[in-house]
């Protein structure tokens, strides 16, 4: 495990952000190395550098790892967004699923209806069907909607990390 390596005389991040000296032990070095300050300061300002080091010592020690990138990404999205924190962006997540879901149903849908059509006039007919023209379409249900003219639309990744949409879970 990253406790037992050696490591280079610097304090770690944690102790340098608290001003003490940091001892061969310490819960916090092999977690939050010198090089690393802000990961440090941002787990501080959430949680506190006394419940960190509360966690750190309950959690078995093949966890702690886990455990402190899961305290930092936490830390990081409740700076972000003070409210809803990590679970705005799961919120946002699961809501474009969900409508990702209800588009490809709708999809399915169609063609499965336009596929049976067809089958059947070229059953009954014994031609080659032609396939429905783009205006037989209805837009609906957000799926055609979704695809604009607009370039500059294209370009957008913000909606992926929106936090200031009220969470919506399903």
């Amino acid at each position: 495990m990253r406790s037992h390596e050696p490591r280079a005389s610097s304090s770690c991040a944690a102790c340098k952000f608290l001003k003490r000296k940091c001892i061969p032990n310490c819960i916090f070095a092999p977690y939050f190395r010198s090089d690393e300050p802000k990961k440090f300061a941002k787990v501080h300002k959430v949680f506190g550098a006394s419940n960190v080091s509360k966690i750190l010592t309950e959690v078995p020690e093949e966890q702690r790892e886990d455990t402190v990138n899961s305290l930092a990404y936490e830390a990081e999205a409740r700076l972000r967004d003070p409210v809803y924190g990590c679970i705005g962006a799961i919120a946002l997540l699961q809501r474009k699923m969900y409508e990702l879901q209800q588009d490809l149903a709708v999809a399915r849908a169609r063609l499965a209806r336009y596929t049976a059509a067809n089958t059947c006039t070229i059953q009954n007919d014994h031609r080659v069907a032609m396939l429905p023209a783009f205006n037989d379409f209805v837009a609906g249900d957000g799926f055609i909607e979704n695809f604009s003219q607009n370039p500059s639309e294209f370009n957008r990744v913000g909606d992926m990390y929106d936090f200031s949409q009220v969470p919506y879970i399903q």
